[in-house]
């Protein structure tokens, strides 16, 4: 009878080569729940700040992450070199003070009010004490007010946006056949205000119409549609400077 082989073990046999890969494994879920906790936890602004940075710092090379340097959409503007976030908020809350002491010496509450959004500083004109009725054309006693506000607000160099609103009563005219053309000539009148009142650069400008369809409250009574009809200034923050059409011809070819 045969002599019975015995298999000697090793200690290569016996290394537990299984633990560097159940560490592996446990180290990676470590870093995505401290990474999901650090996003739940991170404010906008700052979220929107590391995603530029990434972008620059992944898009240095030959091959961008987004093709050509440019946004999502084709023409729009290359992601910009972001300046400090609490340097612009700071900015804009010095701007957002200016507005108010204004409005309050010259009474001016009940016409105009002012907030700061995610997006950036709005500055809201009440349309029942800026136009007549149906009409698009600026009350004189309101041009001065835009005049004044305008020149506050050119002493940041940011994109402001005119936005045009109305509320849900019908119009239907031969110059405005529906709210849709009514708002956007009202945001076009007070845009043209800022640039020849104000001096604001063309190309810092930009104008919207949403007709009846961004209420700010129900168009249930007439107080809310007083609220409702307004022409708002957006002083957009340098973060939404992606979303505006791009200042740089050679970026459309």
């Amino acid at each position: 009878m045969g002599r019975k082989k015995v298999r000697i073990i090793t200690r290569e046999d016996t290394s537990e080569r299984w633990l560097w890969t159940y560490a592996s494994l446990i180290t990676i879920m470590l870093l995505i729940f401290i990474l999901l906790y650090t996003m739940a936890n991170m404010d906008v602004e700052r979220f929107e700040a590391v995603m530029m940075s990434l972008q620059e710092t992944i898009g240095a090379g030959d091959q961008p992450l987004l093709e050509g340097g440019r946004g999502l959409v084709p023409g729009v503007a290359e992601l910009p070199d972001l300046k400090d976030v609490t340097e612009e908020q700071r900015e804009l809350q010095e701007l957002e003070a200016q507005l108010v002491e204004y409005l309050q010496a010259y009474g001016l509450q009940d016409r105009v009010t002012v907030n700061m959004q995610e997006r950036g500083l709005v500055v809201s004109f009440m349309d029942a004490a800026m136009f007549a009725s149906g009409c698009d054309r600026v009350l004189p006693e309101y041009a001065e007010i835009i005049q004044r506000t305008g020149a506050i607000l050119l002493q940041v160099e940011n994109y402001i946006r005119v936005e045009g609103h109305t509320d849900n009563v019908p119009i239907r005219t031969a110059r405005f056949p529906t709210n849709w053309e009514l708002s956007a000539a009202r945001a076009a009148q007070v845009l043209n205000k800022l640039r020849q009142d104000s001096e604001i650069p063309p190309e810092r400008l930009s104008a919207s119409a949403y007709g009846e369809y961004r209420p700010l409250r129900p168009n249930d009574t007439p107080e809310n549609r007083r609220f409702n009809r307004r022409v708002d200034l957006v002083v957009l923050k340098e973060t939404f400077d992606y979303t505006e059409p791009s200042r740089k011809l050679d970026q459309l070819n």
